[in-house]
């Protein structure tokens, strides 16, 4: 999604028939469960379907393209693995220049392949950024628990305890680069 001009209520002018329009967000937002990659730019198209504008018509036409031209991309799942837990969240403080909601995200890793995955808005504003982080990390140590307690109900340990480590993502930018090549 293009960072700019950002999206919001009154970009563009009003689209005639919005029919066309819900039926294509809805279609992705069925087709971001398998995609992470679109969740959040489908995420904020939906944010508009009761009064979409030919703004939000473009962008929805631009994922298209997107999910045109990278067909043949997709989730890639490795056997050799390390067998640890990782998760990475961040939050943008009242990004959303409509309604200063701010927007968490989450993926949770075991090794290098994705587990489970979220981008959504929260319920309410809050005051500051530590607190938009602070329940951003609550959401994501709460997805993490519930995948920790899953692995158990099937019989799997985990050999370390899940943790946050900034050199992690240096092995799995290195390993990435050097099988992607």
């Amino acid at each position: 999604m293009a960072t700019s001009p950002k999206l919001s209520l009154n970009s563009g002018s009003k689209l005639p028939d919005p029919t066309m329009y819900r039926s294509v967000v809805g279609s992705l937002q069925y087709l971001a469960f398998t995609c992470p990659d679109i969740s959040y730019s489908v995420n904020r198209l939906s944010q508009y379907m009761h009064m979409p504008t030919d703004e939000h018509w473009k962008a929805a036409k631009r994922i298209l393209r997107y999910l045109n031209c990278t067909s043949s991309h997709g989730i890639c799942l490795r056997r050799e693995n390390p067998f640890q837990l990782h998760a990475y969240s961040d939050a943008d403080w009242a990004g959303d220049t409509d309604d200063f909601v701010s927007t968490n995200a989450y993926i949770v890793y075991l090794g290098y392949n994705p587990m489970s995955w979220t981008s959504k808005k929260q319920r309410g504003v809050v005051r500051s950024s530590t607190e938009d982080e602070y329940r951003s990390v609550s959401n994501t140590s709460s997805e993490v628990m519930w995948v920790c307690s899953l692995l158990r109900e099937l019989g799997v340990s985990l050999p370390q305890v899940p943790t946050r480590d900034t050199q992690v993502l240096t092995r799995f930018n290195k390993y990435f680069v050097a099988n992607t090549s």
